[in-house]
């Protein structure tokens, strides 16, 4: 019975080989690639969105597998890869995943919408490098900073008190957003009270008249696509044009900020702190001593 037992077992960790130490690693997102690298690990491939958004100075050798929304299996496959990172968030690459699995390559996906999404990621990455230590520095500069922020935001008598409009703006329209990504999970997590809730209306059908009814004490703007300038002029003709704008609270108390995309659309990686650290600093470092 027990030699049973044991060849059971046997068959089961056959049938899941274990991971270790990947030396090909290609990545499907600039963002998963930077934070392989701050993983301690190597990459042979990236999607273009590494160089023209992350700004990654890449090895010779690595090679461009084409973009997030459409990365070319061909040149994945040419370059023997052992591991293939990619985002759920994202229909081409979770489309190619099962392909890339039939074929014998090994794949993880992510989805990172918080610091704590990142942290698990991490832990996970630096688990497949061997470098624990790595993930302790990420720890020391990420997550406790933020848990510091967070604890002393709680302390500070405006906390849960403001309410805040977060804006997507796109060079073709602009949209209100929840706490379901990265920027409003960040305004929740420093107790902002985001107006357009996750079943609220504003989502559906943002209008400027709701916008006034709501009178935000915070609006929070994010900008999406090549040109800042172009989404803001897209927002301007929608929104922040009308006269009526300028009746908000948010307006008139100097309290409309066009966020930073590098930290709060793409995801900041180890710079996450430093998202975390400019809301505290706009929102209650006033209340300090």
């Amino acid at each position: 019975m027990k030699r049973l037992i044991c060849v059971f077992l046997l068959l089961i960790l056959l049938s899941c080989p274990a991971l270790a130490q990947p030396q090909r690693v290609v990545s499907l997102l600039g963002s998963f690639a930077e934070a392989w690298a701050l993983a301690g690990g190597e990459l042979v491939g990236v999607t273009e969105d590494a160089v023209s958004e992350r700004g990654m100075a890449l090895d010779a050798g690595v090679q461009i597998i084409g973009t997030t929304k459409a990365p070319n299996l061909e040149l994945i496959l040419a370059l023997e890869p052992d591991l293939v990172l990619y985002s759920t968030e994202i229909a081409g690459q979770v489309e190619l995943s099962p392909v890339l699995e039939e074929l014998g390559i090994p794949v993880r996906g992510y989805h990172v919408a918080t610091y704590l999404d990142y942290m698990a990621m991490m832990e996970e990455l630096c688990g497949l490098t061997g470098r624990p230590d790595l993930l302790e520095g990420q720890q020391e500069t990420v997550q406790q900073p933020i848990e510091s922020l967070m604890e002393a935001a709680q302390q500070c008598p405006a906390y849960g008190v403001h309410t805040a409009l977060l804006l997507r703006a796109y060079s073709t329209g602009v949209k209100a957003k929840s706490a379901d990504n990265l920027a409003g999970a960040m305004l929740q997590d420093m107790g902002l009270l985001n107006i357009a809730g996750d079943a609220d209306a504003l989502l559906e059908n943002l209008t400027l008249e709701a916008i006034l009814q709501a009178d935000p004490d915070y609006v929070f703007i994010v900008t999406m696509g090549e040109s800042q300038e172009k989404a803001l002029d897209a927002l301007e003709q929608s929104l922040t044009g009308n006269p009526a704008w300028q009746g908000l609270s948010a307006v008139q108390g100097d309290r409309v900020v066009v966020l930073d995309r590098t930290l709060f659309h793409l995801k900041p990686n180890a710079r996450w702190a430093q998202a975390y650290q400019f809301l505290y600093d706009l929102l209650y470092a006033q209340d300090e001593g």
